[in-house]
C-alpha cells in the first residue's frame, strides 16, 4: 500500500489522504519511492490553473479530487528496466505521495523520460527525470535549495530571456507583483545580471516589505497600497499573484506607460486569476507558459549553451537567495497537506522553504 494526498480541484484548500494498493510492475517499468519534495507557491499555481494547462493530468486522481505535482527526489526501489537499478536516485516531477511508477524511455547516463501514455499530451519538460549520479545540477549539499528554488528559478530565467529577446518591449522598468515569491526573486536576479538597464520594482504586501528589501533583488520595493505612486516610465508588468484587482490597479496606474503585461503565477488564491472586471487600460495580459518559452530559448542558444547559461545564473542566484530562506523539513504526508493549504491560503512564511519527507 502507498499513500497519496488528494486535493479537491475546485476547492484546493480541501485535502484528503488515500491508501492505494501497489500494482505489479509491467515490463520496463520502475517504481520510485519518494524521498523528499518542496511545497511552494508554484505548486499552488499548478492547482489553480490545473485545468487550463493540464497539470491535473500528470498524476491521475479520483474524479473531482486531483494530485498536485511537486518537484523532488526519489529512489528506485523496484525495477523491471535493464538499465535502471534499485538504489539509484533521481530528481524530477513527482506526486504529493509516497511512490510513483514510471515507464522510462530515452534512457541515458544523465536521465530518462516517463513514457507513460497519459503523460504524453503534456509538455515533455515535465516528464524528464535526472539521474543524480551524472547530473551536473546536483549538489548533495544543496538538495533542499534545488527543490525549493530550482523550478521557480528556471521560470524566472525564461521570463528574463523572453523579455530580452523582445527588447523589453521598450520598457525602462519591470514591475513584479508578489515580489516575495521565489519566482519573482529569481526573475529579478537574472534581470539584474543580464538586463541591468531595466529598473526592478517589487510590489508586495506591507508585512513582507522588510523581507523583500533584505533580499536585495529589487531597486525599489513598494507595498500594494502604493501602486498609485509607481514611476511613470515605460514598464512591463510580470504578475505572480493572479489577482484581478491588483492587475487592474497596476494597469490603471500606468495606463499608456504599460508596454506589456504577463501573468505567471497565482499566489493570491480566489482573487480572480485570469479574470479582470471592467475595461482594462493598457495591453491585454498574456499568460506566461514556461515550457513554450523554454523551447524558444533552447532553439535560440542551442541545448548546450542554454544549459550552461542556466547553470551560471543558478549558481549566482542560489548563492544570494540561499541565505534568505530557512529550510524547514517536515515528515509525513499530513504535513505536506497542511503546508499546501497554508500556502494556498497565504499563511506560509516567505522566509521559510518547506521540504517534506513523506
Amino acid at each position: 500500500m502507498a499513500r497519496t494526498v488528494l486535493v479537491k480541484r475546485d476547492a484546493i484548500t480541501q485535502t484528503r489522504i488515500v491508501d492505494t494498493a501497489l500494482p505489479p510492475l509491467g515490463d520496463g517499468e520502475v517504481r520510485l519511492t519518494i524521498e523528499s519534495f518542496s511545497v511552494t507557491a508554484n505548486n499552488v499555481t499548478y492547482a489553480v490553473v490545473g485545468d487550463a494547462f493540464g497539470y491535473w493530468n500528470f498524476f491521475p486522481g479520483e474524479g473531482e479530487w486531483g494530485v498536485v505535482p511537486m518537484w523532488g527526489h526519489a529512489v528506485i526501489t523496484e525495477s523491471r528496466h535493464a538499465d535502471l537499478t534499485v538504489g539509484e536516485r533521481v530528481y524530477g516531477y513527482l506526486p504529493m505521495a509516497e511512490t510513483l511508477d514510471v515507464l522510462p524511455d530515452n534512457v541515458s547516463a544523465g536521465g530518462f523520460v516517463d513514457a507513460a501514455a497519459h503523460r504524453q499530451p503534456m509538455s515533455p519538460i515535465y516528464n524528464q527525470y535526472a539521474r543524480l549520479a551524472a547530473d551536473p545540477e546536483h549538489d548533495p549539499g544543496r538538495e533542499a535549495e534545488r527543490m525549493i528554488f530550482g523550478p521557480l528559478f528556471k521560470t524566472g530565467f525564461l521570463i528574463e530571456s523572453f523579455m530580452r529577446r523582445e527588447a523589453w518591449f521598450g520598457a525602462e522598468a519591470m514591475i513584479c507583483t508578489s515580489a516575495s515569491s521565489k519566482t519573482a526573486m529569481a526573475t529579478a536576479s537574472v534581470a539584474r545580471d543580464k538586463s541591468p538597464q531595466v529598473r526592478r520594482i517589487g510590489l508586495t504586501s506591507a508585512g513582507n516589505v522588510k523581507f523583500v528589501r533584505a533580499g536585495g533583488f529589487y531597486d525599489v520595493v513598494m507595498a500594494y497600497e502604493q501602486i498609485a505612486d509607481l514611476p511613470q516610465v515605460p514598464s512591463v508588468l510580470v504578475d505572480f499573484a493572479g489577482n484581478a484587482a491588483l492587475i487592474h490597479a497596476v494597469h490603471t496606474a500606468l495606463a499608456d506607460n504599460l508596454k506589456y503585461s504577463c501573468t505567471v503565477g497565482a499566489t493570491h488564491v480566489g482573487a480572480g486569476f485570469g479574470q479582470v472586471g471592467g475595461p482594462l487600460p493598457g495591453p491585454e495580459p498574456v499568460l506566461f507558459f514556461a515550457p513554450h518559452h523554454a523551447v524558444a530559448a533552447i532553439q535560440e542558444l542551442g541545448p548546450k549553451a542554454f544549459g550552461a547559461a542556466v547553470a551560471a545564473s543558478w549558481v549566482r542566484f542560489i548563492g544570494e537567495a540561499g541565505s534568505t530562506v530557512k529550510v524547514d523539513e517536515r515528515s509525513g504526508l499530513e504535513a505536506a497537506a497542511e503546508a499546501f493549504v497554508a500556502t494556498a491560503e497565504g499563511r506560509a512564511d516567505p522566509g521559510v522553504g518547506i521540504v517534506i519527507r513523506p
